[in-house]
């Protein structure tokens, strides 16, 4: 597959450009459950767009990507929020609290957190497809990466992975459903998010309105009213009986609503968008994410202008810490044009160096040849199977290996109970080794079997990863946050690898355990 360049940067600029137009259309309706009635926008804007914190913090990835490298994952993107994210609202303030206490992602997301089924992490897939175009599986990865620092083991884990999947191969497959196929192939068939976008498809291909379809997917996939306020819900939706729902379970129903709103609105942006904001819920969200879905299918020129110019062309930000971000945010993009242009700088790397698995090139000289694209090497064979094992523990990355921590459960431990863990040690080089392993705890505890080990470790060809298990105690828990290494170093070689262990005092029950 070939894609040329400007043939890229059109569809890069269409997406930036698309997600601030529907973010700005959506903002002044975000969370109220009611059929709204909008054809434009209803803001005097004044050439601008509105700060946008949907699409912010994909700023700040874009500037982690310069500052570290391609091998950013969810640990590097933990130092980034814990420094430069400033909103202590829902999913975004508990995942830092969890941070700053100590738990790495996937628990940072998953810990007391009401809101890991929301939308904050889908609303930010698109820096990850538009470096990775027409190859999904990357674009997947790196979006779960992003996605459990604050959403961990929920919906909002798998919305985003289902949004990057299916934008990414937007830039090579124009067919909408095909691409929701492609987006679907990445995520549990019978998660919430999975269930609610068959629904909004099956509702439009039975032949319903968008009013009628958005009726079936709040009917069954609604979360509760923002921050259940009763304020929030239209009298018709009352009595529609949509008031009521789980707290924080939104991304399912909201990402259904993209879908409904690009399935009805075909070609046509302002429908499309329109109709979308017009089904209520986290409008700024869900119209963004239309918005940018579209840019992509149809590149800058399937924008009208008449969208374009109310807002101009500037990148407003909401949630990030400016102070720290060169001089007053001069580190970030100021336009959407400075943006596309550090974007495909960003995705002439990754492709350099990771898009072979696609077969996709981005010629400067060639134009776009699509020829030999096959649909299923753009599908994931086991619905992100492998990806989503790890969701129980937190996964460290070395020079030759990895190593999965698996905490069984909630990463908590209570006076005389041990505390049980499994650790997979997956040798990512071409010889085995002897690992000698060695424990650092806190005073007074103990670890089974032993604080000293070894293990053999075989590379893939050669044999399975090795899996241990060890149970930790401690007769009395005497502090808030608890925490241990295991060290594994080689006979021979100056190796040294620390995996932290960090563990809550759980001797007063809560509901995340």
């Amino acid at each position: 597959m070939r894609l040329s360049r400007e043939d890229y940067r059109r569809k890069v600029l269409g997406c930036w450009m698309g997600k601030n137009i529907g973010g700005t259309l959506g903002a002044p309706f975000e969370w109220r459950r009611q059929i709204n009635n909008v054809t434009f926008y209803t803001q005097d804007l004044g050439g601008e767009p509105l700060p946008n914190d949907d699409l912010d913090i994909q700023l700040l990835w874009l500037v982690a990507l310069e500052e570290r490298g391609l091998d950013i994952d969810a640990h590097t993107l933990a130092d980034y929020w814990c420094l430069y994210v400033t909103p202590h609202w829902s999913e975004y303030g508990t995942a830092k609290i969890n941070m700053r206490s100590g738990l790495l992602p996937p628990l940072s997301g998953t810990m007391h957190n009401e809101y890991r089924d929301s939308c904050g992490a889908f609303i930010r897939s698109e820096i990850w497809a538009c470096i990775a175009p027409g190859c999904p599986e990357i674009a997947a990865r790196y979006a779960f990466q992003d996605a459990v620092l604050d959403h961990g083991d929920g919906e909002g884990t798998y919305a985003a992975v289902f949004c990057a999947a299916l934008e990414s191969a937007a830039f090579v497959v124009s067919d909408l459903r095909e691409l929701v196929d492609i987006g679907l192939s990445y995520i549990p068939a019978e998660c919430g998010v999975a269930r609610a976008v068959r629904c909004a498809r099956e509702a439009v291909d039975a032949g319903m309105d968008w009013r009628a379809a958005r009726n079936e997917i709040l009917r069954h996939h609604r979360g509760s009213a923002f921050f259940a306020m009763a304020s929030r819900v239209s009298p018709d939706d009352r009595a529609k009986g949509f008031a009521e729902g789980q707290r924080g379970y939104d991304a399912p129903s909201n990402v259904a609503l993209v879908a409904l709103g690009l399935l009805t609105g075909g070609d046509d942006f302002g429908r499309a968008l329109c109709t979308t904001v017009n089904c209520g819920e986290d409008t700024d969200s869900t119209a963004a994410t239309t918005g940018s879905i579209f840019g992509i299918l149809h590149g800058i020129a399937g924008l009208p202008a008449r969208w374009i110019e109310p807002i101009g062309r500037k990148v407003k930000t909401a949630c990030l810490n400016l102070g720290e971000l060169g001089y007053f945010g001069d580190q970030l993009p100021r336009t959407v044009d400075e943006l596309t242009d550090r974007t495909e700088r960003a995705a002439m790397q990754v492709l350099l160096r990771r898009g072979f698995g696609c077969r996709l090139t981005v010629s400067a000289t060639e134009p776009t040849d699509l020829s030999d694209l096959d649909m299923r090497s753009l599908r994931s064979p086991d619905h992100g199977a492998a990806m989503f094992a790890a969701l129980s523990g937190t996964t460290f990355r070395f020079d030759f290996f990895t190593v999965e921590v698996d905490y069984g459960g909630a990463p908590v431990i209570r006076d005389a109970e041990a505390k049980k863990l499994r650790f997979t040690i997956r040798n990512t080089y071409k010889v085995q080794a002897n690992l000698s392993l060695h424990w650092y705890l806190p005073d007074g505890w103990t670890v089974s079997p032993g604080v000293d080990g070894f293990v053999m470790s075989l590379p893939r060809h050669l044999g399975e990863p090795a899996v241990l298990e060890f149970a930790l105690s401690t007769p009395k828990v005497r502090r808030a946050m608890n925490r241990a290494v295991l060290e594994l170093t080689i006979e021979g070689r100056p190796t040294v690898m620390l995996v932290p262990i960090v563990l809550q005092n759980g001797n007063t029950p809560t509901r995340a355990d």
